[in-house]
């Protein structure tokens, strides 16, 4: 994906608020338009690189950006037709189509090009394409380089639906601000590689996509307790502890304590101790879940971890003991609590919720007063303050046993100096490692390359 680390996500209704607001602020409606559709041709251009193209237009405000398009590449002398469907008699768009200087075919008689330019539908579906349109779509686009006006045809923009019979791009041109079916979700795949066309709009500043950190070394006095004392309970599993441990040392821990483990298993700055003390009042923070277990044994370590003062990351098998009646006791600690679920760990504890990632993680969030890292190829991160950062392009090679142990350990490393940015931090240090460790790693991996990845933050 191209787009810049920091970009921001909009549901349809806020991208048509900030147009509306842009409009009674003197923006005129034509001139956006012409703004989008030329960010649009330009790309179109270049790729093309002198290959027939058809465009399809639509009945709206995605069909007057087709027709801008093809007008501007029909004006820089290429090789264009366009297909549309019926369009309103009025408004900018119906402006645009009168612009345009050539034909109009009709869908039905449109015949394939190499290059094909899909601005049949936008923003705001709310239902299935007519599925005489979706076969038209689809033979036209079977064996063209498609580009995808803002969204492909038939897909939610919203990632709430999963329309049958959409549209499929190689290449989302997306207009002002990304939208959520970029990033999130099964339309992520739909929309190909993407791009982000800025229109100078004000837009909402939340959520946004992740960017690298600014990771500063520590200061000249530091000392092993300034940058962070972790202690991360160990549990039936001791591998998948001993990963989380390993993992909070390598991404900038002072002093890593592995408690409760009978074993001297893990690098030799790795401290063993028994679990007697999580009142020291020095703990950056507690690591809960990793290798727990769902004995009794793991049910007393969760208790103690939610009854400690200090900041509290909770993952695995600690979250699936806490189950839905955890929310509240999680919700009532005094201190800032992180927890880190996968999709399914996330379900049973919150449910299935209404709309899109983002939109559950936030609620989430909200109702447990804790940092949701929500973890996926696409992991979103909600503060309970609002504060939404979403990473949408993990590498699908983190589908391995133990990576979720490896995140847990970073971001409890990180609370201490990152702060309000621990979680985007971890997140962003996770997923650099693993590209860094190349293809068909193991979680243990991981660890090996997060000095490098924290060196590229400064």
């Amino acid at each position: 994906m191209i787009f810049p680390g920091g970009a921001l996500i909009l549901r349809a209704e806020q991208m048509r608020a900030a147009e509306t607001a842009a409009f009674a602020g003197g923006v005129d409606q034509g001139a956006l338009m012409e703004r989008a559709g030329l960010a649009v041709a330009r790309e179109v251009r270049r790729i093309a690189f002198g290959r027939p193209i058809l465009v399809l237009a639509g009945p709206g405000n995605n069909g007057g950006d087709a027709f801008v398009v093809a007008r501007l590449l029909h004006e820089w002398r290429m090789d264009v037709r366009v297909a549309a469907l019926p369009g309103r008699a009025e408004g900018v768009a119906a402006r645009m189509r009168a612009a345009w200087p050539g034909p109009v075919d009709q869908m039905n008689d449109a015949e394939p090009r190499p290059i094909l330019v899909d601005g049949l539908f936008g923003i705001g579906l709310s239902r299935a394409l007519d599925s005489v349109i979706a076969d038209r779509l689809s033979h036209l686009s079977r064996d063209a380089f498609t580009i995808a006006i803002d969204v492909p045809s038939g897909v939610d923009s919203d990632a709430v639906h999963e329309f049958g019979g959409g549209g499929r791009a190689d290449l989302t041109i997306a207009l002002g601000a990304l939208k959520p079916a970029h990033v999130v979700g099964d339309t992520v795949a739909r929309c190909g590689h993407v791009l982000l066309a800025d229109l100078d709009l004000t837009l909402p500043q939340t959520p946004r996509t992740i960017a690298r950190p600014c990771i500063d070394a520590p200061a000249r006095d530091a000392h092993k307790y300034t940058r962070g004392l972790v202690t991360v309970l160990s549990g039936a599993m001791t591998g998948a502890t001993r990963l989380a441990a390993r993992a909070a040392l390598s991404a900038g821990a002072g002093y890593v304590v592995l408690a409760g483990d009978r074993g001297q298993g893990g690098p030799d700055a790795l401290v063993h101790r028994p679990l007697d003390d999580l009142a020291d009042e020095r703990l950056a923070a507690v690591l809960v879940g990793p290798g727990l277990g769902r004995d009794d044994t793991a049910i007393a370590k969760v208790d103690a971890a939610l009854a400690c003062t200090a900041p509290l990351v909770i993952d695995g098998d600690a979250l699936s003991l806490l189950g839905p009646a955890g929310i509240a006791r999680i919700a009532a600690r005094s201190a800032p609590t992180w927890l880190t679920p996968h999709g399914g760990e996330f379900t049973r504890m919150f449910g299935k919720g209404d709309g899109n990632k983002i939109d559950r993680t936030v609620q989430a969030a909200l109702q447990a007063r804790a940092t949701i890292v929500h973890k996926g190829p696409d992991t979103v991160i909600a503060s309970p303050d609002g504060t939404v950062t979403v990473a949408p392009h993990a590498s699908s090679w983190l589908s391995t046993a133990g990576t979720g142990d490896v995140l847990a350990g970073i971001l409890a490393a990180r609370l201490r100096p990152g702060g309000a940015d621990a979680a985007a931090q971890a997140v962003w240090l996770h997923g650099r490692a693993a590209q860094l460790a190349g293809a068909a790693f193991v979680a243990d991996a991981l660890s090996d390359h997060l000095g490098q990845a924290v060196a590229e933050c400064r």
